[in-house]
């Protein structure tokens, strides 16, 4: 039975290795914030993250909080295992769970450890300094935001399985992905 995997949590947690994982498992990988990243570029927008957030927040005011997710279903090829990443609205989940056989990870991070993440990885939109970074966290968690807005905090208290990602290393948070699914069933030995 095809599996389609949700991953949700905040800037920096761990989603993208949970994500590499599950496509090394075989899984097809779609980003709903790529869709974000195609519509800065179409109108010539920078990708920094506080752009990218206000145009995930134009799309869901303008089409509804679930047009993201709407989106990415047709692209998504039923015939695999498919993961897909950069969930941040609850509108999102509600769609991709009629899907049927839909599960939500919640992969979540210190505060701490995710700006120390995010200075290693150094991605063009990613904050630079501590009190940006700070900023931007409270926004994506859906502090102060619309219903249409960022709700990461929303979408954790949704998610099915949770991974809490303190790990030194992503071999050792691979590991722990790893013998979850399992007993989850998700994946075989």
């Amino acid at each position: 039975m095809v599996i389609i995997i949700g991953l949700t949590g905040p800037i920096a947690s761990g989603k993208d290795i949970v994500a590499n994982y599950l496509v090394k498992k075989g899984f097809s990988y779609y980003s709903l914030s790529q869709i974000v990243r195609d519509e800065a570029d179409s109108k010539g927008l920078s990708k920094s993250r506080e752009i990218l957030q206000n145009i995930g927040n134009e799309l869901r005011n303008k089409h509804g909080n679930k047009i993201l997710a709407e989106r990415i279903i047709n692209k998504i090829d039923f015939n695999k295992n498919s993961v897909i990443d950069s969930i941040r609205n609850p509108g999102e989940i509600e769609i991709l769970k009629k899907l049927g056989n839909f599960l939500l990870i919640g992969v979540t991070a210190s505060i701490d450890t995710r700006f120390k993440r995010l200075l290693i990885r150094n991605k063009e939109s990613d904050p630079k300094t501590y009190d940006e970074f700070l900023r931007l966290e409270a926004r994506d968690r859906g502090i102060n935001e619309p219903n249409s807005g960022q709700q990461v905090q929303k979408c954790l208290e949704l998610a099915d399985i949770q991974f809490v990602n303190e790990f030194n290393s992503i071999d050792e948070f691979e590991k722990q992905i790893e013998i979850l699914l399992q007993e989850k069933k998700i994946i075989s030995t």
